[in-house]
């Protein structure tokens, strides 16, 4: 499972209320989630975030355990989260409504914003393809992968019916 796009690059502890802000979880529509994305710390991150990939430091998604921030991410057009460290819970909601999602260390030092990036989920790497540079992760396997390569936990389960 490979995605490219260009990096828009974050620092440590990007917390869900920073992620999605309490306000805007009375929406449930991807797309009104996706344009208040990232507001509290970069308001233009909506106009920026379709095709791209989101790179953060460590501990991604920390805070509340709010579904809404991966839905928001997703909404707004992010094709992936790598990230050095990511709060599990974010994590795993990622995977659930299919917001593919790679921990690589480091990766922030690598990355600058607008470098081109290719991410391969399943064997756990990130090539920055403006520098050529491929950067080692951790691969995601079995049911997350399954859940991620449906589209998410919904599609995942009514494939086995």
């Amino acid at each position: 499972m490979k995605i490219r796009g260009r990096a828009i690059v974050y620092g440590d502890k990007i917390d869900t209320d920073v992620i999605i802000p309490a306000k805007y979880l009375v929406y449930t529509d991807p797309n009104i989630l996706g344009q208040h994305a990232m507001e509290p710390i970069d308001p233009e991150f909506p106009k920026k975030a379709k095709g791209a990939i989101l790179v953060a430091g460590r501990a991604f998604g920390m805070g509340s355990s709010r579904e809404q921030a991966a839905i928001a991410l997703k909404g707004a057009g992010v094709l992936a989260v790598v990230a050095e460290s990511f709060a599990r819970i974010f994590f795993r909601n990622a995977i659930n409504i299919g917001l593919p999602v790679l921990q690589v260390p480091e990766i922030t030092k690598k990355v600058k914003e607008g470098e081109e990036l290719e991410v391969d989920i399943e064997n756990g790497y990130c090539i920055n393809l403006a520098t050529g540079e491929k950067i080692e992760g951790k691969p995601i396997r079995g049911l997350p992968l399954a859940i991620l390569k449906a589209g998410g936990l919904t599609n995942y389960l009514k494939s086995l019916r």
